[in-house]
């Protein structure tokens, strides 16, 4: 007899958790464990939380059988996977999980839960287990609040295209030097560089959040005088001033998600006779995207998110286009 509440469809996105990662790697628990006693870890506190994300998944597919038709998708198989327009996503955390998934959405609405609070922080988490059985409701009938979150786009001259949820990675696969022509408006540059990050409002406080640290400490211990680099001076200004941006959520960073435009950085540009290191940072949007080609004879890439799996090739010949993306992200909060 079916007790389903109803018959839409949620998709349930888990992942592997550390032991069962390292079962992969050394076939049997046992194997597991001596290597990792050997070193001196804790094992016991992979075992812990294995046994803690299973038991979030057992109780969350229970919870979410009550309420309509469940599949599970394993973390690897989400850049493949085909969501149907009128799925409910959930996603049993961390907060990568979340960011990794979302960006291969489209107007589905993704609820991000943490399955151990505990022992995880989750700007993306702010649902529990126990949370399922009436917020997953709530987003069937659009009771629940969504945050429309801006992804950044990667769009290739040969056709390719690559979204981030928090940022992009535009350099080599080995992290030495890139070579590029770096484009903006009216500006051009031949840049001999680690790289160029491309972070949206969400990813501010990750990757940009390091870069401008270090920019910081450089220029404060450069001139003995602190310098204070944070993406709040960047984006909070604008968040705040955008109508009906933050209506009701006081100084919130999520104010900061939906900002229609970007932010790039360039990682250790090198000047000299053929390179230049004016161009290194700046704001990307619709209007004002940044163009990039490439003069990489092999080993260039564009990843995101910090997925260095799923990547597209960016050899030379290859121009890409960066921006927002046309599309959103929909976060049930």
């Amino acid at each position: 007899m079916n007790s389903r509440m109803t018959e839409q469809k949620i998709i349930l996105v888990k992942r592997k958790t550390r032991l069962e990662e390292l079962i992969v790697r050394y076939n049997t628990v046992q194997q597991a464990r001596f290597f990792m006693e050997r070193l001196g870890a804790d094992f016991s506190d992979y075992v812990l939380e294995d046994e803690n994300y299973r038991r979030a998944v057992a109780t969350a597919t229970s919870e979410l059988s009550a309420l309509g038709r469940v599949q599970i998708v394993e973390r690897e198989h989400v850049p493949n996977f085909i969501f149907g327009e009128q799925d409910t996503v959930v996603v049993l955390g961390q907060d990568g999980l979340v960011a990794n998934t979302l960006k291969y959405l489209t107007e589905q609405p993704l609820i991000g839960v943490n399955p151990d609070p505990m022992r995880w922080d989750g700007v993306l988490l702010p649902f529990t287990v126990s949370d399922l059985r009436w917020v997953v409701p709530d987003v069937f009938v659009h009771r629940r609040p969504i945050k429309e979150v801006t992804l950044a786009k990667a769009q290739l001259n040969d056709g390719q295209s690559l979204y981030a949820v928090n940022d992009l990675f535009i350099g080599r696969k080995t992290h030495v030097s890139a070579r590029y022509e770096l484009r903006l408006e009216g500006q051009v540059e031949q840049q001999s560089s680690s790289g160029i990050i491309v972070s949206t409002g969400l990813g501010a406080t990750g990757w940009l959040k390091s870069v401008l640290a270090g920019a910081a400490g450089i220029v404060g211990s450069a001139t003995r005088h602190p310098v204070s680099l944070t993406p709040d001076h960047l984006m909070t200004d604008a968040a705040f001033s955008q109508e009906g941006a933050v209506e009701g959520m006081g100084h919130d960073h999520r104010a900061a998600w939906s900002l229609p435009s970007l932010y790039f950085t360039v990682r250790e540009p090198f000047p000299s006779r053929t390179t230049a290191a004016e161009l290194v940072f700046g704001q990307v949007a619709v209007e004002r995207p940044l163009r990039i080609a490439s003069q990489m004879p092999e080993n260039g890439v564009i990843f995101s998110d910090g997925v260095e799996s799923d990547f597209l090739e960016f050899n030379a010949g290859i121009e890409a286009t960066i921006g927002p993306a046309e599309k959103k992200g929909h976060l049930v909060v």
